[in-house]
């Protein structure tokens, strides 16, 4: 071979080699560009020019700060990936009466459990999944948020329906918010098959043996039974299994603050700050959007218009953070960091959850290190992808070198899945993008209810 095709084949080998470093990150930006062509540029990003991370808090809580679906060209998809029921979603319904009503049962509903009981019923479904390893395997390989969905599952049938909840049921609900959660990262298109089979079960549920807390009067039996699903088998399910995922992994890849924690020497304190700092590294939500029903003021420049679709970034306003993973500082009020809101901002729509999110976290952490220690070997990133990949190792088991050739298997695998993955995303969420323009279930609900030109709301395929 001459000196010019060694090159050129030294040049492809090189190439092929650096795929999992290279193509993922190109991929990704290439996504972006065709989600902002294909959806459209629209809204003030905050924090951003126009609202640097200073006021950032100020102007997501300003009364105005209020709108929450319509007039915002991106409801359209996040309806789409939600659908059906999206229109009573606590979390996409316009402020007033009907919003209102049903904020008021999701309060009502979960706070029928004291502290006590939220700690024994999540302690309890973590035992039971976590039962249903093999017991005589030393290791396990799983993806960290399935292992987590069906605990959650379980917890918050029983949270709504105050009785456990039956396997197949479990497996019902998993199967929908595994749907959602796929879609909204674009690693796969819906099922509204998976999706109807829940809806089916809660509507006969409902009709048969409703659940203690009276369900929003203002709703249909059909939309009492979405705003089950969206609210507590969508949303609640979703959110806390990414949670646990991010926590699990995070102590994964930092084994010094899992050793501290395994030693039984520190409190239930620095666990609280390990979830914190997870949450502080890893915020489960991307951009909150909001549309201004009237001017916010800013100082010293022109007020935002009414009408104005806000962008509020949580990774970029959190960052302030720092790269390094550091629980202790949470230990001391004085470091720790203000740029800090995993549950948004209390004055406008802030988490259900708030008041027992890291407790519940921190219960079922315990279930699972006080049975396994973990290992993994692969890139955490917020949006997790992947699942979070990760080996529990049984405490009574041992690591050395196969450990480690496992870990390294894991780490090459993971950055070869990161390409195909990426290939899919853009694909997936390339169709899933215009198909949700070209449905328009948001732009198409609200004119139907103002009197415009649209008859129907499409449901979604």
């Amino acid at each position: 071979m001459s000196p010019t095709g060694w090159l050129v084949l030294g040049l492809a080998v090189a190439l092929v080699a650096g795929l999992p470093y290279w193509l993922p990150r190109t991929v990704i930006a290439l996504r972006v560009r065709i989600f902002a062509r294909v959806g459209g540029e629209e809204g003030v990003r905050a924090p951003g020019k126009e609202v640097p991370a200073e006021e950032f808090k100020r102007v997501y809580g300003h009364p105005a700060a209020n709108g929450r679906s319509r007039g915002a060209a991106l409801s359209d998809l996040f309806w789409y990936w939600l659908s059906p029921g999206p229109e009573v979603h606590q979390e996409h319904l316009e402020p007033g009466p009907r919003y209102d009503d049903v904020a008021r049962t999701t309060r009502q509903i979960l706070a029928g459990l004291s502290r006590e009981r939220w700690t024994e019923l999540v302690g309890r479904c973590a035992r039971r999944v976590l039962d249903e390893l093999d017991g005589h395997a030393p290791v396990h390989r799983v993806r960290l948020r399935d292992l987590m969905m069906p605990v959650w599952a379980e917890v918050y049938y029983e949270v709504v329906f105050r009785a456990p909840c039956p396997r197949h049921v479990r497996d019902l609900i998993t199967a929908n918010a595994d749907d959602v959660v796929s879609a909204l990262k674009c690693t796969g298109l819906r099922h509204m098959d998976r999706r109807a089979r829940l809806t089916a079960h809660l509507r006969d549920r409902l009709a048969h043996d409703p659940p203690p807390v009276p369900l929003p009067s203002t709703l249909t039996a059909r939309e009492q039974a979405y705003y089950l699903q969206g609210t507590f088998f969508n949303t609640a399910v979703v959110q806390m299994s990414e949670a646990m995922a991010h926590l699990l992994l995070a102590l994964a890849t930092h084994r010094p603050v899992q050793d501290r924690l395994a030693s039984g020497e520190e409190g239930p304190d620095f666990l609280d700050g390990v979830i914190n700092e997870t949450l502080q590294h890893f915020p489960l939500f991307g951009v909150a959007h909001r549309i201004t029903s009237g001017e916010i003021p800013l100082d010293g420049r022109d007020p935002i218009p009414a009408g104005s679709v806000l962008l509020f970034n949580y990774p970029e306003y959190q960052g302030s953070g720092g790269d390094q993973f550091d629980p202790d500082r949470w230990m001391d009020p004085d470091t720790r960091p203000s740029a800090f809101i995993p549950f948004g901002v209390t004055a406008n729509r802030p988490c259900p959850a708030r008041g027992f999110a890291v407790l519940t976290m921190r219960v079922a952490a315990e279930e699972v290190l006080r049975r396994f220690r973990l290992d993994s070997s692969v890139e955490h990133t917020r949006s997790l992808p992947s699942r979070g990949p990760c080996l529990l190792v049984a405490r009574t088991g041992a690591g050395g070198a196969r450990l480690q050739t496992r870990l390294a298997v894991m780490r090459l695998a993971d950055s070869w899945e990161g390409v195909r993955r990426s290939l899919v995303q853009l694909v997936l969420g390339s169709y899933m993008v215009w198909d949700a323009r070209r449905q328009g279930l948001c732009r198409n609900y609200f004119a139907a209810s103002s009197g415009g030109s649209a008859t129907s709301v499409p449901a979604g395929r």
